[in-house]
């Protein structure tokens, strides 16, 4: 699914940064805008659902694994709209993410520990991981 509203020679840095990180969440699980914006030293979640709307490198960069810190599922592609948030939840689950309910991922699904001084490690997409609690 390209994102026609920016080439990928137009990214910032700061989007660039935002990318990185999000390539390495792995199948099966999800993180916070908080998060990211802990990883990439941004003090604005919403600075990151900027950068995400913005991806011209998706499904590769999988923006769909951001999520809001309660667990509801966001925007997608800067949209906010019912047939926007299926789309986005029928995807996760396509990858075996669980929803506790509509629109709400299941909290052993969250990756949520990382800070600027602590680098990203997003654990192996294992069946035993996700059968368990992650942070």
């Amino acid at each position: 699914m390209k994102n026609p509203t920016q080439s990928a020679k137009s990214i910032t840095v700061f989007q660039e940064r935002v990318y990185s990180v999000v390539a390495q969440i792995p199948v099966g699980f999800v993180t916070t805008y908080g998060v990211l914006a802990k990883m990439v030293d941004c003090h604005s979640p919403q600075a990151i659902g900027q950068a995400l709307r913005k991806n011209p490198f998706a499904p590769g960069v999988p923006c769909h694994r951001v999520v809001r810190s309660d667990g509801s599922l966001g925007g997608f592609f800067g949209n906010t709209t019912t047939q926007w948030f299926e789309k986005k939840q029928r995807l996760l689950e396509s990858e075996g993410v669980v929803f506790e309910k509509a629109g709400v991922v299941a909290e052993r699904f969250i990756l949520r520990k990382a800070t600027a001084n602590n680098p990203p490690h997003f654990p192996s997409n294992s069946p035993e991981r996700r059968a368990g609690a992650v942070r």
